[in-house]
Order: structure tokens, then C-alpha cells, then sequence
């Protein structure tokens, strides 16, 4: 049995810490803010509940997993509910679908409903070849560790295998490739920024993401999301896990290279055979471990190589009235998608960056009884991608989120952007609350607010995001600034990788 400390009660940490406690490890959770859950938040005022993080529940088998591997299983624990549909999308021409909840042919035919032409046809298509490309990449990326271009050794022995999942192809090349209206490549430019990625620049193979959420379903918790966070903390609670709050680490402790404990902010110390970190992976290597460890000096090298994820600009809206023809889950497309991806991950040589002008606006409203005070409102949550917080200063890549009236300027742009795509809700909004980069920032320690660690722009991407075993003997990474990613899904995928990792260790 090894001592193991998880730095951080995000998701992933909290996964990683009920897996290993019930192989009989002692475990302990330090988190440096007074609740678990990190990005999985929540907001509640005067009866409205709004979900401040993921928003969505995809592959749920991933939890189930979890759950019954350390106890009662997920749907004896939550009321995990199927969304039908799913989404409403709408073009800047006017189009709009429905998408369902789940089947790709229910949704190719919905596409070909709306869009007409060879719409259908195409995105059968595509999601012939997202279901290869799953086939091809679960198993070796999504599940297992990933460390180097030699673990991906075993798909490159047929040709055939690598010009299916096209690794020096971009998701937008493949989507003009396979799909001839420009409006279903809009709508798979989308998935690149689940994982804060530029669909110009992200790798061919996201396009498993609508695979997935269109084969296993769009998932909603009752009463929130945020309901997976409460339900993973009170498993590690029944099954002996420690959890300390307001506990900041300062630093990760190392005896002759190897971990051997962490220091806290107030100095004191705490002994360990393991440390996981649940935290942004650049802070780790950057903040928590000494800079003079030569164990540590390569996967600086990859960080800084590696271009962070997108952010986000939130708008918390408590609405009076119902919406017409709402959904759950909403969206608005601009008229040019690429004018938004280089306002957020800048342009030129001083990657100057700046506020979307005329952005892609999400709208999560749910038909949730639990989630509002009554049935004549709406809680929204709004979600608008958006440039890391930091000085600004040419060069950087970042925006100052701080600066004097901006946040409140910009909601208010936003709100008018929305009306003139012809759902006006500023004269029923009740109040509102608003979370810019620089909060996120400050919630989570995520450098800039970067709200998936590393984006997933270039080939090579997969292998500078950091591995889940470190360099550092007795340290491991999860969540997702490590492999295999961000995103509920993906995050617990990582927790089952980091406790498979340290049983073999064992």
C-alpha cells in the first residue's frame, strides 16, 4: 500500500483518488479552494443553478466504469437523463436544425432535412470515417499511456490505418474533403473547440468527438452537472479517502530526484510515496517543482512548444419567460468562423489578439426543473470562445480581462450580437453574472485561463501535451492538461490510465 497525494479535487483527481483507494493505497486530496469540483462549477442565486463548467455529459460509459469499479453504480447514484434533441443549431444565413440526441443517420437525415442537397449523404460519410478512425485510435491514444511517437508504432504497420486517420491532415481540410456545403464545415469546425483547438490547425482525428456524441448520446445530469462532481466526492468520502480544503501546495518535494512528499504554502510538510497533480500541467512543472531538476527540463521543453487552448467568456442569465423554440443546448454561428479563431489565438507576428467581434454564441438553457425557480424563467449559460487573460502585451497572445469596464462592454456587445440574430432576451434579463479568463484564471491556477491546458493545433500536439507519468519518478499527471485531454470523457479516461500506471508500478 503507497501514500499517495492527489494535488487538486477536479474531476479527474477525484476519479484518480477513489480508484486507487479502493486497491487499498492511502489516499489524500489537497485542494487549495474550499470546494471540490474544480472547472466543474456551479452557480446558484434566487433559484437559478447554472452548470459554470461542462455543460454537456458524453460517453457516460466512462463514469459508469468508475462507479461500479469502486462501488453502487452511476445511474444508482444520478438521474442521468437523454437529451432529445440534443441541439439547435443556427446558421448565419437563417438555417436552423435540430440535431437529435443520438444516431448518426436520425442526425444525417435532420442535416439533409435542412440544408438540402447532398447534405446527408456527406455527413453519413464523415461519420463513416470518424467511426474508423474511433476504431483505429481508441484503444492505443484514448486509453493507454501515451509518451512518444513510438507508442503509436502498432498503427503505422498498414498504410492503409494512417491515410484513414490523415495525422498531417487538419479537421477542416477533412471537412472540406467529405462534406460540399460550407455550413456542415462550419458545424465541424465546432468540435475543434471542445478541445480549445483552431479547426484549421487541429488534427483530422477530432472528428471522432461528433462520432461519439452522436453514437453513444448527449447526456444531461438533474439538476446539473455539477451533480457528477458531488457524486464522485461522496464515493471517495465512503470509500476512505482524506480531502483537505484550503490546503495550497507550494511545491512538490523530491529526494534524490524522486518524489517524496509535498510543502504546503503554510510550510509544512506532508510525506508521499505518489503524488498525483490534478492541476494545470504547466503550473506543475513550471511553479511546483524545483527548477533545477533535470528530470523536469524536457516536458518544459514540450509545454513551451505547445500552443494553450482557447478560453472563455461567460454570461450567467437569470431570464423571465420562456424562449421560443429553445433547446438545451444552442448555438448561433457567425457569418466567418475563421475571423473568430484569429481574433482568439491572435494573427501575425505579435499574435495580436482581441474580443470576438461577431463570435459563435452557445446557450445552455435547461429544461430543468431543479435548475430554476419556476417554470415561467430560464437560467442561461452562455458560453463565447475567447484569447487567455494575461497583460496583453504584443506577443503574448492574451488579452487583459481585467482592464476597467471591459467584461461588462463586451456582455453587453454580446447580448446585441444575440438580438440580432434574432433572439433579444435584454429587456427579460433578471440579473447577470459574468466569468472572464482572468476569473477562470483565478478559480483554477489554468495559465491564462486556458480552459483545456494544450490545444490540440498541429500534428505533433498529442506528444506535447504532457504524459501521464512524468520524468519524475513518483509523479503522474491527470486531467485535462495531460493525456489524453480535456473534457469530462477524456479526463476520466486519464484516471483510469494514472491508476493503471501506478498499479503496475506497485
Amino acid at each position: 500500500m503507497a501514500r499517495v497525494i492527489v494535488i487538486g479535487a477536479g474531476v479527474a483527481g477525484m476519479a484518480t483518488a477513489a480508484r486507487l483507494r479502493v486497491k487499498r493505497h492511502d489516499v489524500t486530496v489537497l485542494e487549495q479552494s474550499p470546494i471540490y469540483g474544480g472547472k466543474l462549477g456551479t452557480y446558484e442565486r434566487d433559484g437559478f443553478v447554472f452548470d459554470t463548467g461542462p455543460s454537456l455529459l458524453t460517453l457516460p460509459a466512462v463514469y459508469r466504469d468508475l462507479f461500479l469499479s469502486t462501488g453502487a453504480s452511476l445511474d444508482d447514484t444520478l438521474d442521468i437523463v437523454p437529451l432529445e434533441p440534443a441541439f439547435r443549431y443556427r446558421w448565419s444565413d437563417g438555417t436552423i436544425v435540430e440535431m437529435p440526441g443520438a444516431g448518426p443517420a436520425l442526425c444525417a437525415d435532420a442535416l439533409g432535412d435542412a440544408l438540402g442537397g447532398q447534405a446527408a449523404d456527406d455527413w453519413r460519410a464523415l461519420i463513416d470515417r470518424a467511426s474508423a478512425i474511433w476504431e483505429l485510435t481508441r484503444r492505443p491514444v484514448l486509453e493507454s499511456p501515451l509518451e512518444g511517437p513510438r507508442d503509436l508504432l502498432s498503427m503505422a504497420r498498414r498504410p492503409r490505418d494512417i491515410r484513414t486517420v490523415a495525422p498531417f491532415t487538419s479537421l477542416r481540410k477533412l471537412g472540406q474533403q467529405l462534406m460540399r456545403d460550407p455550413r456542415l464545415v462550419t458545424l465541424l469546425d465546432r468540435y475543434a473547440t471542445y478541445t480549445g483547438s483552431d479547426p484549421r490547425r487541429a488534427p483530422a482525428a477530432l472528428v471522432t468527438v461528433p462520432y461519439v456524441e452522436q453514437v453513444f448520446g448527449a447526456w444531461h445530469i438533474s439538476g446539473g452537472i455539477r451533480r457528477l462532481a458531488d457524486a464522485l466526492y461522496e464515493r471517495g468520502v465512503e470509500r476512505g479517502v482524506d480531502y483537505r480544503f484550503n490546503t495550497d501546495v507550494a511545491r512538490i518535494r523530491t529526494d534524490g530526484g524522486r518524489v517524496c512528499g509535498v510543502e504546503l504554502v503554510d510550510g509544512s510538510r506532508l510525506d508521499a510515496d505518489i503524488v498525483v497533480a490534478n492541476a494545470d500541467a504547466q503550473h506543475v512543472y513550471d511553479d511546483l517543482l524545483d527548477p533545477a531538476l533535470s528530470s523536469a527540463h524536457a516536458p518544459r521543453r514540450q509545454l513551451r512548444r505547445a500552443t494553450p487552448s482557447l478560453s472563455g467568456f461567460v454570461m450567467l442569465l437569470a431570464v423571465r419567460g420562456r424562449t421560443p423554440g429553445l433547446q438545451h443546448h444552442n448555438v448561433w454561428f457567425p457569418a466567418n468562423y475563421d475571423a473568430e479563431f484569429d481574433s482568439v489565438f491572435g494573427t501575425g507576428r505579435q499574435r495580436t489578439v482581441m474580443p470576438v467581434d461577431d463570435p459563435t454564441i452557445y446557450v445552455c438553457s435547461p429544461d430543468d426543473p431543479l435548475m430554476r425557480p419556476d417554470a415561467d424563467h430560464e437560467s442561461w449559460f452562455v458560453l463565447i470562445n475567447a484569447a487567455r487573460h494575461g497583460s496583453g502585451a504584443p506577443g503574448t497572445g492574451t488579452l487583459n480581462w481585467n482592464e476597467p469596464g471591459l467584461p461588462d462592454s463586451y456582455a453587453d456587445r454580446m447580448l446585441a450580437v444575440l438580438a440580432s440574430r434574432g433572439c433579444d432576451v435584454r429587456d427579460r434579463v433578471v440579473w447577470r453574472e459574468l466569468l472572464t479568463p482572468a476569473g477562470l484564471e483565478a478559480h483554477t491556477r489554468a495559465p491564462g485561463g486556458a480552459i483545456y491546458g494544450s490545444s490540440s493545433n498541429g500534428a505533433r500536439s498529442a506528444f506535447l501535451r504532457p504524459s501521464n507519468r512524468s520524468p519524475v519518478p513518483g509523479l503522474f499527471l491527470v486531467g485535462g492538461s495531460a493525456h489524453p485531454g480535456g473534457g469530462l470523457p477524456l479526463v476520466g479516461l486519464s484516471a483510469g490510465i494514472v491508476a493503471d500506471l501506478i498499479g503496475r508500478a506497485e
